[in-house]
């Protein structure tokens, strides 16, 4: 069991090694989705090294650096209308976007605790199976992480906006679909406060 959970800390850790490095792809451009994400893990590590003094003696500095780098990269008003579904066509855009800002605020302090722990797990990232004809429409970029001696398999769901930045909308852990995990949660807060949108985004945690 400890082994278990052990794996599934470093894969929280590695799912935030897009999010914590938007300006890289951001600027890659010319590069695939696979390379501009290979570029962001020294991004990643370069960040946490410079935030990780802060952990411990002012955390707020600490997660507002985190979330500053993770709002470079997630689209979180995309994310936002993949975990509201249906529900977001009955939303206003400040719904939608103050939802999005829940998401980011919420997720980066949950797993940006995990970031200090990072000890140089074997990440490897795998060819595409396809590549995109039109890259606005999305591509995964899959990857494996080996932790004591254990082989789990992500995708980062990637589609270029119209700035032609790459941006993050999902995230699959073997198969796992993380976006349809908060949409479970976000439509039974829907059910307990009487589909109020406000209130499911005041109890969001």
């Amino acid at each position: 069991m400890k082994s278990v959970s052990r794996v599934f800390v470093m894969t929280m850790i590695l799912l935030l090694t897009p999010f914590m490095a938007g300006q890289v792809l951001a600027q890659a451009a010319g590069l695939s989705a696979v390379e501009a994400a290979e570029q962001s893990v020294n991004q990643l590590l370069q960040k946490v090294q410079e935030l990780r003094p802060y952990f411990d003696s002012d955390k707020d500095r600490y997660y507002a650096g985190v979330e500053e780098e993770v709002g470079k990269f997630v689209d979180f008003r995309e994310v936002a209308v993949g975990v509201m579904a249906r529900h977001s066509q009955q939303a206003s855009e400040e719904q939608i976007l103050a939802f999005g800002e829940k998401l980011r605020s919420t997720l980066t302090r949950f797993y940006g605790s995990a970031l200090v722990e990072y000890g140089g797990q074997q990440l490897t990232f795998l060819p595409s199976d396809n590549a995109p004809a039109d890259p606005a429409a999305g591509t995964n970029v899959r990857m494996q992480i080996v932790s004591d001696g254990a082989r789990i398999e992500l995708q980062y769901a990637l589609f270029q906006n119209a700035d032609g930045e790459w941006k993050l909308r999902n995230i699959f852990v073997s198969g796992i679909n993380l976006r349809r995990q908060y949409n479970t949660q976000f439509t039974a807060l829907m059910a307990r406060h009487n589909n109020d949108i406000d209130q499911v985004i005041a109890a969001w945690q």
